[in-house]
């Protein structure tokens, strides 16, 4: 499957929220939407569940204007949408049954998510009983319990300690490799470089950037070593000012052309007891604040 935005536009009266948007979310694979607040995310997600329609623009599935299917999207907002005093069974039944699915079906694959996401014993409990992480993933299961072709995860790991985000983490890559369409929208770029083959960055309601990550982040200029060693002193001094100290311990040396990267290195292994040393690539949250950093 591959969801596309079409030439998106949406207006809130005066104000334009999205302008031309386009891009597009391959099934087995994890698409990033990242953008700062009022960027357009929310917007986005919203014409694409139907909330509201966009003024004009297209959402296609494999080419085709997109079936909003009581089943087709698994939602995980970011504000949370579950009632606190309701037994949770009676509750993760009910939207699945919104959902399209039969009570008994819907029970046997709750009883499956509940047992996978370590939550069996709370099956006959109030949700404010639980913690903030554990009704997290109560939420999560709304999201996949009727088994949706496309997957929507608004800072999902919002809440959640180490040891259940690693869990989060297990099930979103099982349900990639499922052949599952997965849209990240998170501030935490940590996840998303993990999780994510492509992504589209918003600014002003506008596609600043997309692409696949791996081509993006080798578009840049590769004229930066990154070098451990623990004679980073003497580094320094050889290399003078085209090399500092970066926060993690490491040495970023500019060179003066890609083309030097052989005699720069062999110099570096000939000279100094250096422990690695490789061609610095940005990071996603480099990649960010380099073109959302400031509001078109």
């Amino acid at each position: 499957m591959e969801l596309t935005f079409q030439k998106i536009c949406k207006s809130f009266g005066e104000k334009r929220v999205l302008q031309d948007v386009n891009f597009t979310a391959e099934s087995g694979k994890a698409f990033g939407l990242l953008g700062r607040n009022g960027a357009g995310k929310t917007t986005s997600i919203r014409i694409l569940m139907n909330v509201f329609p966009a003024d004009s623009g297209e959402v296609l599935l494999d080419g085709k204007p997109i079936r909003r299917d009581v089943g087709t999207f698994g939602y995980l907002p970011e504000e949370r949408g579950l009632y606190p005093k309701k037994i949770i069974l009676d509750q993760l039944t009910y939207f699945a049954e919104l959902k399209g699915m039969r009570r008994k079906d819907a029970v046997k694959a709750i009883d499956y998510w509940l047992e996978r996401l370590g939550m069996t014993e709370h099956r006959n409990k109030r949700l404010d009983t639980l913690s903030k992480g554990n009704q997290q993933k109560i939420q999560l299961i709304t999201a996949l319990t009727h088994d949706p072709q496309i997957i929507i995860l608004d800072e999902p790991f919002s809440g959640l300690d180490p040891v259940n985000a690693m869990l989060l983490k297990d099930v979103v890559k099982e349900e990639i490799a499922r052949g599952k369409i997965v849209l990240f929208s998170s501030h935490q770029m940590n996840y998303i470089e993990e999780f994510c083959d492509s992504i589209a960055i918003l600014n002003g309601g506008k596609v600043v950037l997309s692409g696949g990550l791996h081509e993006i982040k080798r578009s840049y200029p590769r004229d930066r070593l990154v070098v451990r060693s623990e004679q980073r002193e003497a580094i320094e001094n050889a290399f003078g000012d085209r090399c500092v100290p970066t926060e993690d311990g490491t040495l970023l040396l500019t060179m003066d052309s890609p083309a030097d990267k052989p005699a720069v290195m062999r110099r570096l292994a000939e000279e100094f007891d250096v422990d690695g040393v490789g061609v610095f690539e940005p990071s996603l949250n480099d990649i960010f604040v380099s073109y959302a950093g400031e509001q078109v």
